[in-house]
């Protein structure tokens, strides 16, 4: 499943959004990483995405049905949380699926980000 992963500045002014965001599946708002975290597609180059206020970059995000894996120890997972690139601090995204508990198992591949 292929979904668009959009980032908007809020700020007052321009920022410079560039590269890769840190995406894991989370049991919980506040729950650390299950499994394996998104590995980089790197098949697109990485540019500097300027965003003025309101303005919004986007890449995408691939998530690979946990079921697929027969190796694959399946637990729930409440959502995403995403870092965005340069950034230590976290966005929580709810969206309920399955995860693998094992991390030799990927699951998620994130592109860089582009101009929405």
């Amino acid at each position: 499943m292929y979904m668009k992963l959009n980032l908007t500045n809020t700020g007052t002014g321009p920022c410079i959004l560039r590269g890769y965001a840190g995406v894991s599946l989370t049991a919980d708002a506040a729950g650390a990483p299950i499994g394996a975290p998104a590995v980089r597609d790197e098949s697109t180059a990485v540019a500097d995405v300027l965003l003025a206020p309101g303005q919004t970059g986007t890449a995408v995000l691939r998530y690979t049905q946990a079921g697929n894996y027969s190796d694959c120890a399946m637990v729930d997972a409440a959502g995403y949380r995403i870092y965005p690139p340069e950034d230590t601090d976290s966005l929580f995204l709810p969206q309920p699926t399955r995860a693998c508990s094992n991390g030799a198992i990927t699951l998620l591949t994130i592109s860089p980000f582009q101009p929405a």
